[in-house]
């Protein structure tokens, strides 16, 4: 039986998730006999004595391990021959920041796993945080609004709300928003900032997660063709959530079908810039890549900025793809230092709360600040496949691996060489690619 590593998350100073956490720990060693080894760490969400009691070895490295399991992305140097590793790469994309760790690993003789790739067999993902970022990131983004409006000369309810990370738990921080909430339904908003409209992008878990803390806000929703016509109230906050088939036409006028523009995007152009001069805070919860059109362009908010007619204040770009789906997004930023203002008639960004621009709000790492519901969620999913990856024999070739499908399906790199799946990544993995790109 493998040998199993939880590591001690070293990317980010408050990352403090787990991948599994001590009650399936406990489980997995007595009713399984799997013999789990735990990293000691300071800063994660559980302590060193509660894996110790759930009947976890606690240690200083993992050498003994056979799988090793993280979070997110293990540094460059770290990786084993014939060890396998389990963990968020962000490498599927051909991220260039991440290719040396790739490489590392494939010529280390190692097996990669990316949770990000577990999925059923219709492509949904099995194994996820993305709800706990949409809660995280809505909270944060409410947060947003009261600093910067504070700055601005406005002041509003959501001004006495925390960041998600300064909460002892999600409970709390419900139990903030709903008072704030209360204060909404008291006090109101100030005259200049109504309606308020609030808009979501997509309705995947990331999306879901922020709907479910808008929620808690006293608020009309309208749809998007509503908010398209400027049929929306004239007071209070205004919820809208926008999905693709609400800005995406195709270019033959043809019936507008998820999976055709999923598969070619190129067939269809973007109405966005429709709905975005009504919009005051946008909250974006859609997966996006380079062949999707970009919901928030620079130039969009450049000519808003010169005709003075800009009344987007605030953006929550959960998705955080730098220079991705919201253009303006320079930089995926930090739990300690959150927010930028986006100067869009400079092209300049500023870390803070003060300035001329739009607010950004663009942590990578959202559900590391809900971090014990986030584990204890992400390790409830995770706990049914460990026996299986507990007794896998990773020396063998990848077809005579004995694993379910849906974690077969995720492993990217098996003893050095790329699965067939992931064969493209080749490319990316050329310096001289990179350096054309």
């Amino acid at each position: 039986m493998n040998k199993i590593g939880i590591r001690h998350e070293d990317k980010y100073r408050l990352e403090r998730r787990t991948p599994l956490v001590p009650t399936d720990v406990s489980e997995l060693v007595r009713d399984h006999g799997i013999p789990i080894f735990i990293e000691s760490s300071s800063k994660r969400i559980f302590d060193d004595k509660e894996f110790k009691m759930a009947g976890a070895e606690v240690t200083d490295d993992l050498k003994e391990c056979n799988v090793i399991f993280g979070v997110k992305e293990m540094p460059e140097n770290y990786f084993l021959k014939d060890k396998t590793y389990v963990f968020f790469s962000h490498v599927i994309k051909g991220q260039p920041y991440n290719m040396p760790m790739l490489r590392n690993l494939k010529n280390a003789g190692s097996t990669l796993i990316d949770y990000e790739k577990i999925a059923d067999s219709n492509g949904q993902r099995l194994i996820f945080f993305g709800r706990f970022a949409g809660l995280a990131g809505m909270i944060n983004t409410f947060w947003a609004m009261g600093q910067r409006y504070k700055k601005l000369g406005y002041s509003t309810p959501f001004e006495s709300l925390k960041q998600a990370y300064r909460y002892s738990s999600l409970e709390e921080a419900r139990k903030d928003i709903l008072t704030v909430g209360v204060n909404l339904a008291e006090l109101g908003l100030p005259d200049e900032l109504q309606p308020l409209v609030i808009a979501v992008t997509g309705d995947g878990n990331v999306s879901q997660g922020a709907m479910e803390i808008l929620e808690l806000v006293p608020g009309v929703e309208i749809t998007a063709d509503q908010l398209r016509e400027g049929n929306i109230p004239e007071t209070g906050i205004v919820k809208v959530n926008i999905l693709p088939e609400d800005y995406m036409v195709h270019k033959e006028e043809k019936m507008f079908q998820l999976q055709d523009y999923i598969e070619k995007p190129q067939d269809y152009r973007s109405e966005i810039e429709v709905l975005l001069p009504r919009i005051n805070i946008f909250v974006n919860g859609i997966y996006w890549d380079k062949r999707y059109p970009r919901l928030i362009k620079k130039s969009w908010l450049r000519k808003m900025s010169e005709k003075n007619e800009l009344k987007l204040h605030v953006i929550g770009d959960i998705t955080c793809d730098v220079h991705g789906s919201v253009e303006c997004t320079e930089t995926a930023t930090d739990i300690e230092d959150p927010v930028f203002i986006y100067n869009s008639l400079k092209d300049v960004y500023d870390m803070g709360f003060d300035g001329e621009g739009v607010a950004v709000m663009a942590v990578d790492i959202l559900p590391s600040e809900l971090p014990r519901e986030a584990s204890e969620h992400f390790s409830f999913a995770l706990k049914p496949f460990m026996k299986r990856l507990a007794m896998a024999d990773f020396s063998v070739e990848l077809e005579d691996l004995d694993l379910p499908g849906p974690i077969k399906n995720a492993i990217i790199v098996h003893k050095g060489q790329l699965t067939d799946d992931y064969k493209y990544l080749d490319r990316f993995l050329d310096t001289k690619f990179h350096n054309s790109i």
